[in-house]
């Protein structure tokens, strides 16, 4: 997902001058205790605000409550990027459990991580002429002669995190696509930093600009922390995903030496580069609970909570509800069976920590359950 790793020293000072022309924050002491000592306290009060709604864990289901009753025996397949990805399981568990309730039959199909793995799983998937198959995970335009082939045959495909954007897309063809707005999980995390600093904090990036959607989230990430002019871009590390287990650790010694206790806080795009992290971190005599306090913006797996809960070298996540999401690919192929359009809902922003997981392994919010069987008839 990444480019050559930069430094980006002077162009943080630099978004951190046009910051403060933009918002008119004016840098002071900082004490993390209230909007009157964060470097700008406008900005400070926008993001507690946010944050404060995104833990909230107390919440009433949003989504669609009314659409058409069940279709009777259907077939879905659901093609994955690759198994041992948490966040595309998590979303294949959800999708069996809401195909049993409905009444249907799911099969998966591993890609195996490869492009050739998930271009031989889709044609699969193809082949056994279902009523419906799922992107779980990859670019449709890995496999753009798959995908002709599937609307040729008129199979309708929903994709979960396939695009950028939550809903149906034209190119590729897809009856919708399931996911939180990148914007706002790239507002939310930007606001934890500012909110959980009271607007004064050194923060290291990671990132993979191989990956477009992830160089947008990381880009839409520095914006937001630019609003604040006491938050400092120390690092902008632009570190491959496939590679992050044998480059993470030395650019974590590295950042320590280089910024020491300037470094407070860390974002990444995937919960993933914190598990590379930790090792450098605890060699380094870093406390577990932090600093540096890291929030992960991606899928919010098992093993990030995990982390968290323990505070092992991860403080928040803003998880995806996988399950939910499951729920809602298999309500969403109801709606295209019956006719009818997407039901056009995104999932808010969640932000986990240890205080309102719980002990959970994973975001579950309630409610979804109860209202799509109704839809349903079941």
């Amino acid at each position: 997902m990444y480019q050559n790793r930069k430094t980006t020293l002077t162009a943080a000072a630099l978004l951190t001058a046009a910051a403060a022309l933009v918002s008119g924050c004016s840098r002071g002491p900082s004490t993390g205790s209230g909007p009157s000592q964060a470097g700008c306290p406008a900005t400070f009060a926008k993001a507690k605000a946010a944050v404060q709604q995104a833990e909230n864990t107390d919440t009433a289901w949003h989504g669609p409550t009314s659409g058409p009753a069940a279709v009777s025996g259907k077939t879905i397949v659901y093609v994955a990027q690759t198994m041992t990805n948490p966040g595309v399981a998590g979303v294949a568990k959800g999708v069996e459990a809401a195909a049993k309730a409905i009444g249907w039959q799911v099969r998966v199909i591993d890609g195996e991580g490869t492009p050739a793995g998930i271009q031989a799983a889709l044609s699969q998937a193809i082949t056994l002429k279902p009523a419906g198959i799922v992107i779980g995970g990859f670019d449709p335009q890995l496999t753009a002669q798959q995908m002709a082939r599937a609307e040729a045959a008129h199979i309708p495909v929903i994709g979960w995190h396939a695009v950028g954007s939550p809903g149906p897309s034209e190119n590729p063809r897809l009856f919708t696509n399931i996911t939180t707005k990148v914007e706002d999980v790239a507002r939310i995390s930007a606001d934890w930093i500012i909110a959980r600093s009271g607007g004064d904090a050194g923060v290291v990036l990671f990132t993979d600009d191989s990956i477009p959607f992830a160089k947008n989230k990381a880009d839409l990430i520095q914006r937001e922390l630019a609003a604040c002019s006491g938050v400092r871009l120390l690092s902008y590390e632009n570190i491959p995903i496939p590679d992050a287990s044998s480059r993470t650790p030395q650019a974590v010694s590295s950042l320590l030496s280089r910024f020491q206790d300037k470094w407070t806080y860390s974002v990444a795009i995937n919960d993933l580069y914190f598990a590379d992290a930790a090792p450098a971190l605890r060699a380094a005599g870093k406390p577990g609970s932090g600093p540096p306090f890291n929030i992960g913006a991606g899928d919010g797996d098992p093993s990030a909570f995990q982390r968290i809960n323990s505070k092992q070298f991860q403080a928040a996540t803003v998880p995806e509800p996988l399950s939910q999401q499951g729920w809602q690919i298999i309500d969403e192929f109801n709606r295209a069976f019956a006719g009818r359009p997407a039901s056009g809902y995104v999932a808010p922003v969640h932000i986990a920590t240890a205080e309102n997981s719980h002990g959970a392994t994973s975001w579950d919010p309630s409610g979804y359950r109860e209202a799509y069987r109704k839809i349903w008839g079941k």
